[in-house]
């Protein structure tokens, strides 16, 4: 008796749902959306994207306001956690919660420039509070504005279908993981992590799958790659860059899927309630554009998408901004004064050499230092040849995992996956990064 009903209720609802206020939706904010990210227009004879160019147009009209933003971000974002009672609930999190504070007290030093000689150098406090802070801290929130247009209408799940006959023979993933790949770069690895919790959580993936999502996908976003292109200064590269990253990353992550730890993982469900994807052979365009319609039509209002949005990227502003600091300035300081990552950057220093990239050692170094935070390659590279640099901004990217941010996010899901396994797996997608990344760059440039 249920299905006449099911099917009479589907033929109401079509109409509505195919209506020209959904399609309108779904294709201009997603074409808007899609504009202020990837294409790159010129403006007093810089060519960038439209949201550098804002956040440019920022700094440049805000000199003095900016700054201040900034350290308020880092001392809002140090005591959240106390506030909202989140510092205590594991270990990671007292950890970075203590990060943060020393972020704060690190900024306060820096601002008022009453800090030690050794954290007032140049090199050191300074250039991470201005070239990395103060641009992170604009781009995201901003960002997260237009995320709204690109993320929020029926764009993911047009992707989610259409990509269905792609993502199990190169991924071993379920179409549906498309969407958590696209979250990942056009919103952050941090919403990536919580939609590919919440799928495993769900029954929606296996342990293996998740995994490798977790690892594979959640790169860091369009708005991240920004300041990476920004800092190295490849904005006039920003296309080659941008799609030579997001094709390297993934090809990394076909590779590695196949090989140990990931290819051993469990294809067990998180519990007996088991939701595997329904497999989609025919159709396949017609599906994807009800899907998208379906999330035009289930979709919020634009202000309050864009304010939603604002918001999150403001939190997350504020928990990213001190840990960067902190853990960017400790990592400076064992790159400056100890020889921690350069005992580690000879195990990739053969392969730098044997593929010919100039400054080979500085290069392993900046290939190394990425397991500490993701920015921290570029520093390192930043007066380095052209090739250099471009190298090593996709390794930025490629590599996934640092310890500053998508790590122990990993760690606070109920996908179980070590510490040990994680570092192995940031190993092979640096090294494999490297070897594919380096022809193409002398190549190219």
């Amino acid at each position: 008796m249920e299905s006449p009903s099911v099917a009479t209720n589907t033929k109401q609802e079509k109409p509505q749902i195919q209506s020209t206020a959904n399609v309108l939706k779904f294709i201009i904010y997603s074409l808007i959306g899609s504009f202020m990210f990837f294409i790159p227009i010129t403006i007093n004879g810089v060519s960038s994207i439209p949201i550098d160019h804002i956040v440019t147009w920022i700094k440049v009209t805000l000199p003095s306001a900016v700054p201040i933003y900034a350290l308020i971000v880092i001392l809002l974002g140090a005591v959240y956690p106390f506030i909202s009672k989140s510092w205590s609930k594991d270990k990671v999190s007292i950890v970075f919660s203590l990060l943060k504070v020393l972020g704060a007290v690190v900024a306060i030093l820096i601002y008022f420039k009453i800090g030690p000689e050794w954290l007032m150098a140049p090199s050191m406090g300074p250039f991470l509070f201005e070239k990395l802070v103060i641009p992170v801290g604009l781009v995201v929130p901003f960002g997260a504005l237009f995320l709204a247009l690109l993320i929020g209408y029926g764009l993911l799940e047009f992707l989610g279908v259409l990509m269905q006959p792609i993502m199990r023979p190169i991924f071993k993933t379920p179409g549906r993981s498309a969407v958590d790949m696209v979250a990942d770069l056009a919103g952050s690895y941090s919403i990536g992590m919580l939609i590919t919790n919440r799928l495993y959580k769900e029954g929606k993936y296996t342990l293996k799958e998740a995994a490798i999502i977790a690892t594979g996908f959640s790169t860091v976003s369009a708005t991240f790659m920004i300041v990476v292109a920004k800092t190295l200064g490849l904005m006039d590269l920003w296309s080659l860059f941008f799609w030579v990253s997001l094709a390297i990353t993934y090809l990394v992550t076909a590779i590695t899927v196949r090989i140990w730890p990931l290819n051993k993982m469990s294809d067990e469900y998180y519990s007996d309630n088991a939701d595997p994807e329904e497999v989609i052979k025919e159709g396949l365009f017609r599906n994807a554009w009800n899907s998208a319609m379906v999330g035009a039509n289930n979709s919020v209002s634009l202000g309050r998408n864009l304010w939603e949005n604002l918001k999150d990227g403001f939190l997350m502003t504020m928990s990213i901004l001190p840990s960067i600091l902190s853990v960017g300035l400790i990592s400076l300081v064992l790159a400056e004064y100890t020889p921690v990552f350069n005992l580690l950057g000879y195990l990739f220093y053969p392969f730098t050499w044997a593929l010919q990239i100039p400054e080979p050692f500085l290069a392993a170094k900046a290939s190394a230092i990425g397991i500490a935070e993701m920015f921290l390659p570029a520093l390192l590279v930043v007066d380095a040849p052209l090739v250099t640099k471009f190298i090593i901004a996709v390794v930025s990217v490629s590599s996934i995992l640092f310890f500053s941010a998508t790590i122990p996010c990993i760690l606070s899901t109920e996908i179980p996956i070590s510490i040990t396994k994680l570092v192995v797996i940031w190993f092979e997608r640096t090294l494999i990064t490297l070897i594919i990344t380096a022809p193409i760059a002398i190549l190219l440039l």
